[in-house]
């Protein structure tokens, strides 16, 4: 099945076709879960008449239930699944590491505390924003795994220890800057953030985080062939004809900027780019040509559902996003290390 859809173009136009109509389902079912009695038939009518023009027959405080709340947090939520997935994907090829992910390596803290840095002690607030903090915050956690991980010996085994190291460094100071700048509110408010959240965004944050998670799968599949080589090693990469420092500086950056910006928008959300791709592979190979879309629509499809699972299992409470990706993420890590221990 696996040698068949990487070697045929149809098989693989209808698995991508069935992903994106069941991933429009699952946007359209989580719509409706809530107390609003909304029904699937209510979210196609309308999404038609937003589209095509007419009536949807639905009350005005029904349409902005499913425009102006649920709506965008269901396609947040498939934005930022895709984002994370295909920095999971990345990271993993650029490092040779089947453990690398943005939450693991410290990119997702350090963009946490440059987003902190900007909401709570106003660093930059009128020149960068929260996204551009959260950039910055992500390029510095990176760059000091990289560093330490170099010092250390630079195996792949120790990127993941200065991944570590550096998540607990940048979460202490999240810790610090929100325990010593914000008062009760605001630390509620922050902490509910940085474990994952969807709640209430705007279509604004919709669009820059769909858009930015679109080109950034762009640039990856414009660079597949790089990454393919990299996961032969950097001497064979460069054999092959790839530019070793300016593929691995592109492809960092975009994760860099894709993590920064889920973050920016819905928080610290672990996990996701860790398991995911290795399903992604065994469904399609490792081809990142072919194993890129798939991966994304892997994440959109499971954090669409995750958020799902946080809006019913503590009603009429909502569950942080980053709860349930961890309560799934944990025992796949698990898996996964014991499985590259025994090899």
């Amino acid at each position: 099945m696996i040698h068949r859809l990487q070697t045929r173009p149809t098989a693989l136009a209808t698995l991508w076709l069935g992903g994106l109509v069941l991933l429009t389902i699952s946007i359209g079912f989580a719509v409706t879960i809530g107390p609003s009695g909304l029904g699937m038939s209510d979210v196609a009518a309308s999404v038609r008449a937003e589209i095509v023009g007419g009536t949807s027959g639905l009350s005005r405080l029904e349409e902005s239930i499913i425009w102006r709340l649920r709506l965008p947090q269901s396609v947040l939520a498939a934005a930022c699944g895709a984002g994370l997935a295909v920095c999971g994907g990345v990271l993993q090829s650029l490092l040779r590491n089947p453990l690398a992910d943005p939450f693991v390596l410290g990119v997702s803290s350090g963009a946490s505390v440059g987003a902190v840095s900007v909401i709570l002690l106003g660093v930059g607030a009128g020149v960068i924003g929260m996204a551009g903090g959260a950039f910055l915050g992500a390029i510095a956690a990176f760059a000091l795994v990289l560093l330490l991980a170099r010092l250390a010996g630079g195996t792949t085994d120790r990127v993941v220890l200065a991944g570590i190291a550096a998540t607990q460094l940048f979460s202490a100071l999240t810790s610090f800057i929100v325990y010593t700048s914000a008062d009760a509110e605001q630390t509620r408010g922050v902490l509910f953030w940085l474990l994952g959240s969807l709640s209430s965004p705007s279509w604004t944050e919709v669009v820059m985080c769909g858009a930015v998670t679109v080109g950034g799968l762009i640039v990856c599949l414009l660079y597949a062939g790089g990454l393919d080589a990299f996961s032969f090693g950097d001497d064979a990469a460069a054999s092959l004809g790839i530019h070793v420092a300016r593929t691995r500086l592109v492809l960092l950056s975009v994760t860099a900027l894709i993590t920064a910006v889920v973050v920016s928008v819905a928080g610290a959300i672990g996990f996701v780019g860790l398991v995911l791709p290795h399903a992604a592979r065994a469904i399609v190979g490792v081809r990142h040509r072919v194993m890129m879309p798939t991966l994304a629509l892997l994440g959109a499809l499971f954090l669409v559902w995750a958020d799902v699972a946080g809006r019913v299992l503590i009603e009429p409470r909502e569950l942080p996003i980053g709860v349930i990706t961890a309560i799934v993420g944990v025992p796949a890590f698990i898996v996964v290390l014991i499985r590259e221990g025994r090899r």
